[in-house]
């Protein structure tokens, strides 16, 4: 357990890292062009994601996200406990990486954002974009679970540009998020509807995809070969 959630926490805190910080550089360097810093934050998040998904998947299955480690509860394929403590160390670490992200920029450590993000487009747009990561994440692992890494991270990267919520996805993202007073942040009083929606999201594709990847009985009988029309 305690290698398992050293790959959670490093996991996440890099994850955060390469979100907010490349928010931040991209801020610096373009001189607030809104698109251009999108394209820099999209390429630098999927590309954090398939490296620290490669990385870690193996240790602690690379979850980095509580609405992850909810499927995985919802599925019984990790206990209340271990889902618990998961959970506790994304959001902790998650905060760390933040942090470590406005240190390294020389800016000030505790900050909270004023950015609004509120509203029935941006909540739809945030429970479909952590329904369709749930989605990936377990059709892959059934049908190609080698591809996790790209698969996630080429969603995500899709994801950012076709929601309107720039596809957070993820719970303790979001929390962590609250904490930065620049282009990836979130402001307090957006977060909650933010984290309603990917839990309901979350929920929701993990009781679809059960259905969806369930086995007919005649497919058992042919050992797993599946109907083909």
């Amino acid at each position: 357990m305690a290698r398992r959630l050293a790959a959670e926490a490093l996991g996440t805190f890099f994850l955060l890292a390469a979100i907010v910080g490349s928010g931040i550089m991209g801020q610096q360097l373009t001189g607030g062009n809104l698109a251009v810093v999108l394209i820099g934050n999209t390429l630098s998040t999927a590309a954090a994601l398939i490296v620290l998904i490669m990385l870690f998947a193996p240790i602690s299955g690379a979850h980095f996200n509580p609405a992850v480690t909810l499927a995985f509860l919802l599925r019984r394929e990790i206990t209340p406990g271990a889902a618990g403590i998961y959970v506790v160390t994304q959001i902790f670490s998650g905060v760390a990486g933040v942090l470590a992200v406005h240190l390294m920029f020389d800016q000030p450590l505790v900050q909270f954002s004023q950015h609004m993000r509120y509203g029935p487009g941006q909540w739809l747009g945030e429970g479909i974009a952590t329904f369709g990561l749930v989605m990936t994440i377990l059709g892959t692992i059934r049908w190609h679970p080698s591809a996790v890494p790209y698969a996630v991270g080429l969603y995500i990267a899709a994801a950012m540009w076709f929601t309107s919520s720039t596809a957070f996805a993820n719970p303790a993202v979001t929390i962590a998020r609250v904490l930065t007073d620049s282009f990836s942040g979130i402001a307090p009083g957006s977060a909650l509807p933010f984290l309603a929606a990917q839990l309901l999201g979350a929920a929701l594709a993990t009781a679809f995809m059960g259905w969806l990847l369930l086995p007919s009985a005649s497919a058992v009988q042919r050992d797993g070969q599946g109907d083909l029309p």
